[in-house]
C-alpha cells in the first residue's frame, strides 16, 4: 500500500502544469494505443534486492574497497586519484611542453604525443537570443548548422513566425504562431525557423546514411510520430503521425550497425520497436515487450530516457536506472547482465551522463574484437525526485560524484569508479575530437523537474581518457557565468569548440524565475585551443582528401601546416554528432583511425597520411562522421566531413 501511496502522490502534480497563467490537462493516450502490458505498478518491484542500490558507496582513503548495501551482485575497483588538476581555474598563464601518454590499444602507429598546457579554456558568447531554449540540439552534416528545438506544448518561445500559416492547436480553436525549432549556422550565427506541428517535448533521434536527421516520439499527438528533415536551404520538417506503435516520450534512439534504428523505453511502455521506413507505420504487433524496463522501474521511474550503445560486436548495451545489459538486436534477447552500479540512479529524473568512450582502431585492423567502453558520471540517490518534487519544503539533495567506466565487450567486465572534483547531475559529457571527455552543464543538488535542482556546476571538468598514469584524470576548467541546469545541450564544432545551449527549469518561457528560460548560445574552447598551441594546428585539404568510403578500404587524407610533421605526433579521429537532450548523447561516437601510412611534403608543408577506414557498421555506423587531424594534442583548423558506406 506504502508504494501505492507514493505513485497517487507521484501522479497529482502530472495533472496539472501550470503555463504562464495557464493550465493544461495531461491528455489520455493515443486511442488504439496499447496501455502498459503486464505492469502491476511498484507493489511488484523489489527496491532493495531486486536491482535498484540503496546504499551509500565509500571509498577509504587508499581507494581500495567500496562497501554498501547492494541490491544485487556489484564488482567495483574504486581509484582514488588525488586532488583534481586545476582547482585554480582562474589563472591562465600557458606554458607548452610534450608529453607522451601510453596508448592501451595502440594510437595511430604508437603512443600519442600531445602538447601541455595551463590554458583552462575560454567562454564567448555567440548568440544572444536563439528565439527557442535549446531542449534538443544536434549538428547537422555538410551544412554545418545546428539544428535546435524546445516544444509546442506551451504554445510560445522567444520568436514569432515570419507569416502564416500558424500552428493549429490540436482539440482547440487557438493558433500557436511562436516558432518552436531553428536552424543556426555555427559560424554566422544566422537563424532559419523552421514549422512544427506534431510535438517534440522529450523526443529522440539520430542522423541516418545520408545525413538525415529521423526524430522519433515526444509528447501528445508527437508521441508516436517520426520526423525527418533533410539538408538543403528550404528544407522543413516531414511529419509522420501514427508511425510508431507504442507512444515514446523519454525514450532513446540507436543506430545499428546496418543503418536501422531502434526506439526504447519511453514514459508507460517498458517495450521496443525498430523505427519504421519512411512512410510506413508500425503497429502493435512490431512493438517488443522488454521486461528490463519494468524491473528497473522504481517508485520515481529513474529509467527514463536509457544509455543505449551499440557494441563494436553488434550487440546493444542499455543501462537503466543501475543495472545494464546487453541485448542481441537480432535474436531480440538479453545475452549478458553487468553488474549493478552502486550509488544512486542515474537516469531521468536522477540525470546522470554517459558516453561510449573512444573506439580505438590498429593500422591493417584484424582483431576479432574491438574492445567498447562506457563512461557514466553523476546522477542522484533513488529518492532525488520525491524530495526536491514531491515534498514541501523542497529538499535538494546532494548528487553523484563519481564516475564509473565498463568494458561492454567484455563478460566479466567490472566498474571502475573514480570521483570527479565536485557533484552532478544534468550534466552532458561531449567526446572531444582527442579522446578526452569534456565533462559540462547541470547542477549540484536536486533532482530533474520543474525546479527541482540548485547549485549550478558552473565548471566544466574534462575527464583525461588516457593518463601516464603521474596526475589526476580531471582537470577543473574555467566557468561559464551562465547556469546551464535542467534542458541543457551540447555540439562539437567542426573547429573543436563546443557549441553550448538551453537550460530551461520551468514549464515555458519564464524570465523571471531562480533560473529563467535561456536562449543564450556560448561557444566554449577546450584546454587545445590555448593561443600558444595554434602552431599546431593542420589544415585539411579537402579536395584532395577522400570524402566517400567504403568499409575497411584504405583512403587519403590531405594535410598542411607550418613546418615538418613528426608522425608520432599524429592522431585521426572520426566523430558521429549525437543528438542531445536530457544530458543523453545519443549515438556519440569518437573512433580513431589507424594510420597505415605517411607520406611527407608531397609539395611543400603538405602530407597525405593515409588511413584505413572502419570493417564494419558494427565499429561505425553508416553515415557521416566529422574526421579531425590532432597534431600534438591539438586538432585541425576545421574537421571535414566523410560518409562512410558498406
Amino acid at each position: 500500500m506504502a508504494s501505492l501511496f507514493w505513485r497517487g502522490i507521484i501522479i497529482l502534480p502530472l495533472l496539472f502544469v501550470y503555463v504562464n497563467g495557464e493550465h493544461f490537462l495531461y491528455p489520455k493516450r493515443h486511442v488504439g494505443k496499447a496501455e502498459l502490458a503486464g505492469y502491476k505498478g511498484p507493489d511488484s518491484l523489489a527496491v532493495d534486492g531486486g536491482g535498484f542500490y540503496s546504499g551509500p558507496l565509500i571509498a577509504d582513503d587508499d581507494g581500495s574497497t567500496a562497501s554498501g548495501n547492494a541490491g544485487g551482485t556489484t564488482e567495483v575497483t574504486v581509484e582514488n586519484l588525488g586532488k583534481a588538476d586545476g582547482d585554480n581555474t582562474n589563472g591562465n598563464a600557458n606554458s607548452v611542453e610534450s608529453t607522451k601518454v601510453a596508448a592501451k590499444n595502440g594510437i595511430g602507429n604508437g603512443n600519442i604525443v600531445e602538447a601541455k598546457t595551463t590554458f583552462k579554456g575560454s567562454w564567448e558568447l555567440f548568440v544572444e537570443n536563439a528565439g527557442v531554449s535549446a531542449m534538443h540540439l544536434i549538428l547537422l552534416p555538410s551544412i554545418n548548422q545546428a539544428l535546435m528545438f524546445d516544444a509546442t506544448v506551451w504554445k510560445i518561445s522567444k520568436m514569432k513566425l515570419p507569416g502564416p500559416p500558424c500552428r493549429h492547436v490540436e482539440g482547440t480553436n487557438e493558433e500557436d504562431c511562436y516558432v518552436h525549432s531553428i536552424l543556426m549556422d555555427v559560424e554566422t550565427g544566422k537563424i532559419r525557423p523552421l514549422r512544427l506541428n506534431y510535438d517534440t517535448w522529450c523526443s529522440s533521434g539520430a542522423l541516418d546514411i545520408n545525413g538525415r536527421l529521423v526524430s522519433t516520439g515526444g509528447y501528445n499527438n508527437g508521441s508516436d510520430t517520426v520526423r525527418i528533415l533533410d539538408l538543403c536551404d528550404t528544407c522543413g520538417w516531414e511529419e509522420y503521425p501514427g508511425a510508431l506503435g507504442n507512444g515514446r516520450w523519454y525514450a532513446t534512439q540507436v543506430t545499428l550497425g546496418d543503418g536501422r534504428f531502434m526506439v526504447f523505453g519511453g514514459r508507460d511502455f517498458p517495450t521496443y520497436e525498430f523505427v519504421p521506413p519512411q512512410g510506413q507505420k508500425n503497429t502493435l504487433k512490431d512493438v517488443v515487450d522488454f521486461n528490463f524496463l519494468v524491473e528497473t522501474h522504481d517508485p520515481v521511474e529513474n529509467n527514463l530516457y536509457p544509455f543505449v550503445y551499440l557494441s563494436t560486436d553488434g550487440n546493444v548495451f542499455i543501462f537503466a536506472n543501475n543495472r545494464s545489459v546487453l541485448l542481441n538486436p537480432n535474436t531480440q534477447t538479453i545475452i549478458h547482465e553487468f553488474p549493478v552500479l552502486p550509488n544512486g540512479a542515474r537516469n531521468y529524473p536522477a540525470s546522470g551522463s554517459a558516453c561510449l568512450l573512444p573506439i580505438m582502431l590498429k593500422p591493417n585492423e584484424d582483431r576479432r574484437v574491438i574492445p567498447a567502453e562506457v563512461l557514466i558520471c553523476g546522477g542522484a540517490s533513488h529518492d532525488a525526485y520525491a524530495k526536491a518534487d514531491l515534498q514541501r519544503p523542497k529538499v535538494f539533495l546532494p548528487g553523484n560524484t563519481d564516475c564509473a567506466r565498463l568494458d561492454i565487450t567484455k563478460r566479466n567486465g567490472k566498474w571502475k569508479i573514480i570521483n570527479m572534483p565536485s557533484a552532478r547531475l544534468l550534466g552532458d559529457m561531449a567526446v572531444l575530437p582527442t579522446g578526452d571527455v569534456l565533462i559540462v552543464n547541470g547542477a549540484k543538488t536536486g533532482s530533474a523537474g520543474w525546479d527541482d535542482a540548485r547549485e549550478p556546476n558552473l565548471n566544466p571538468v574534462l575527464y583525461k581518457y588516457q593518463t601516464d598514469g603521474t596526475g589526476s584524470k580531471f582537470t577543473v576548467l574555467n566557468p561559464s557565468n551562465i547556469p546551464r541546469m535542467y534542458h541543457s545541450s551540447f555540439a562539437l564544432l567542426p573547429d573543436a569548440k563546443i557549441l553550448i545551449a538551453g537550460s530551461n527549469t520551468n514549464p515555458g518561457y519564464l524570465d523571471d524565475a531562480l533560473f529563467p528560460t535561456e536562449v543564450r548560445v556560448e561557444k566554449f574552447s577546450p584546454h587545445y585551443l590555448d593561443p600558444n598551441l595554434a602552431m599546431f594546428r593542420q589544415d585539411i585539404i579537402v579536395d584532395k582528401s577522400n570524402s566517400q568510403v567504403k568499409y575497411g578500404k584504405k583512403f587519403t587524407v590531405q594535410i598542411r601546416g607550418n613546418g615538418e610533421i613528426d608522425q608520432q605526433k599524429l592522431q585521426v579521429t572520426i566523430y558521429s554528432p549525437p543528438f542531445v537532450t536530457h544530458g543523453i548523447s545519443m549515438n556519440q561516437r569518437l573512433i580513431q583511425l589507424g594510420i597505415v601510412e605517411f607520406n611527407k611534403n608531397v609539395t611543400s608543408n603538405t602530407n597525405n597520411i593515409i588511413l584505413q577506414a572502419p570493417m564494419n557498421g558494427n565499429i561505425a555506423p553508416p553515415g557521416y562522421y566529422m574526421l579531425f587531424v590532432n597534431y600534438n594534442g591539438v586538432p585541425c583548423r576545421q574537421s571535414m566531413w566523410v560518409q562512410f558506406l558498406p
